[in-house]
């Protein structure tokens, strides 16, 4: 296996493993009882990546994983393992069990992959409906870790094609959900989402309205700043919004979104940001927003 592995490394970035965990010696031994002998004394991951690595230091291993091993199998050595539970949680709601998952620490996320559609998984806009699928991958590509795109996830594909099958059917392209992911990918872009520090809001609400619960929000801090906010429900939701930063305030800031076919502005102080910005949003929509200083409230 090392050695096929290295012969692949010699024509592609990396390999996805499928479900990784079956070989870990403890499932091994569970899956297959007395009909196999004594474990080795090393596990089979923690030998075949580095020694793939000997010869080819930069190849990625992702990990598709269940049964909750995702850690297990990045201290074994996988660069990413595939985040399922958070396509579950955003798929089925509600909210507060995504915002309950992102609450895991960050070196973990970080080694999380991230995606609303993969060639296990029904095509996004099957699952999700055309515009819904726009607030999921929003909710699902601004988070920390890999990002997975699939092939024809961007036009809108609905036909879920075996992986075996070398052909695939002409189908219509979606223009609208195509122009979304051209501004959407265009503002992911940034460096900040791949260099930057990424951390949770707060969020909360008024007596008798419990509408922010469907909001989850996060704040990306680097060379930029972005907010993004997305409402994960069939419903409308408000609520106030809470950024933890320490140089926010005492200054004015300008909230651009660029991602819907309206580009929106909105200036507001750094001390709403920080004490609970307002925001209402319809189902299934979000705010991607830079944060800039206006150029009129710069030191001069």
């Amino acid at each position: 296996m090392i050695e096929t592995l290295i012969e692949i490394a010699g024509q592609c970035d990396g390999v996805r493993c499928d479900m990784a965990m079956l070989v870990m010696s403890d499932v091994f031994v569970r899956t297959w009882g007395d009909r196999v002998g004594p474990a080795p004394s090393t596990d089979y991951w923690p030998t075949v990546i580095p020694a793939v690595r000997e010869a080819h230091p930069g190849f990625l291993f992702l990990a598709e994983a269940y049964w909750d091993l995702e850690w297990s199998l990045q201290q074994q050595g996988f660069d990413y393992c595939y985040d399922k539970r958070l396509y579950d949680r955003i798929l089925h709601g509600p909210a507060e069990q995504v915002r309950l998952h992102l609450l895991a620490d960050n070196d973990y996320q970080h080694g999380l992959v991230r995606f609303v559609e993969n060639h296990d998984e029904p095509r996004a806009v099957s699952a999700f409906g055309a515009s819904r699928s726009q607030g999921a991958a929003v909710a699902a590509l601004t988070q920390t870790g890999a990002r997975l795109v699939h092939n024809g996830q961007l036009e809108g594909a609905t036909v879920h094609l075996p992986v075996f099958l070398g052909r695939y059917p002409a189908e219509p392209t979606e223009e609208s959900l195509l122009a979304f992911y051209r501004s959407f990918l265009t503002a992911l872009a940034d460096p900040t989402f791949r260099h930057g520090s990424w951390r949770l809001c707060d969020r909360s609400g008024w007596p008798g309205d419990d509408r922010y619960q469907n909001l989850v929000a996060w704040y990306w801090e680097g060379d930029t700043r972005w907010l993004i906010v997305v409402n994960l429900s069939d419903e409308s939701a408000a609520g106030r919004i809470r950024i933890r930063s320490d140089d926010l305030g005492g200054r004015l800031w300008n909230l651009v979104d660029a991602t819907h076919p309206t580009p929106s502005s909105y200036a507001r102080s750094g001390d709403d940001l920080i004490n609970g910005l307002f925001v209402e949003l319809d189902a299934w929509q979000w705010h991607m927003f830079r944060i800039d200083v206006p150029s009129d409230s710069l030191p001069r």
